[in-house]
């Protein structure tokens, strides 16, 4: 668990690769769960951390992000917080919500920014006061999320936002992606001492079973290459992978 001012964070591997979150407010007992695929894991933690469940935040509509939706409302009277516009594809939404809208925590609030790509709908949580960025599958660490219904240049310009946020802000996406998207980020510039550097700390943790989240921005801005793709070094990088692919499959 991680504390960051008075907001404690507790990560809950789930599935196969998923993360979901339990977002508690220490001063005012406020509590979220972000993207629960599963209610059984988020009732155990509630029950052993006794906390009472305020809010069900879904960055997007798939199924193993709204998953435990229904049981958690039903089980705990938490009201659930989605896009307006996938309403539809939420379940059990309560609260319906879009760019610029703001959600209470406590002391705390939280913003909501639309972060198309991924899919059309998809938005993410801000606490800018906890420095605290809940993503979903639009920005991952050292990756971004696959394009489903969005286009290219949509999901470039949400990396493009989440890439303005302050450096200082932590980064908590929905998968454990980042050793595969380390080894990608390397393939395309395997002399970055940062990379390299990274990618040995990211070994040791999934060695030891442990998360490689949360991430910062600052972190995000220096080696993930989908942040930096404006960047002229990462385009000549890109080529020459390119062009060595293209050689290799003319032999």
């Amino acid at each position: 668990m991680s504390l960051v001012h008075s907001v404690s964070v507790k990560i809950l591997p789930v599935l196969n690769d998923n993360y979901v979150y339990l977002v508690h407010d220490e001063e005012s007992g406020v509590t979220a769960v972000i993207d629960p695929a599963l209610a059984e894991p988020v009732l155990v933690e509630l029950a052993q951390q006794q906390w009472r469940l305020d809010y069900v935040l879904n960055t997007h509509h798939h199924s193993d992000h709204v998953g435990g939706n229904l049981v958690l409302k039903q089980q705990t009277g938490c009201a659930i917080v989605g896009y307006q516009d996938d309403a539809h594809r939420i379940p059990g939404i309560s609260i319906q919500v879009t760019e610029g809208s703001t959600v209470p925590f406590g002391r705390y609030t939280i913003h909501v920014l639309t972060t198309p790509g991924h899919t059309s709908g998809h938005i993410v949580y801000y606490l800018p006061e906890a420095d605290l960025l809940f993503c979903g599958d639009t920005l991952f660490v050292m990756g971004c999320g696959r394009l489903f219904e969005g286009s290219a240049e949509q999901l470039w310009s949400s990396l493009q936002k989440l890439r303005a946020l302050p450096p200082q802000t932590r980064v908590y996406c929905a998968h454990e992606y980042t050793e595969t998207n380390a080894r990608f980020a390397l393939s395309l510039e395997p002399d970055n001492r940062l990379l390299q550097q990274r990618y040995a700390e990211i070994k040791r943790l999934r060695a030891q079973q442990q998360p490689t989240i949360p991430s910062t921005i600052a972190e995000e801005r220096a080696t993930n290459p989908f942040l930096r793709a404006d960047q002229v070094a990462l385009q000549q990088a890109l080529k020459m992978l390119l062009h060595r692919l293209c050689l290799f499959l003319r032999r």
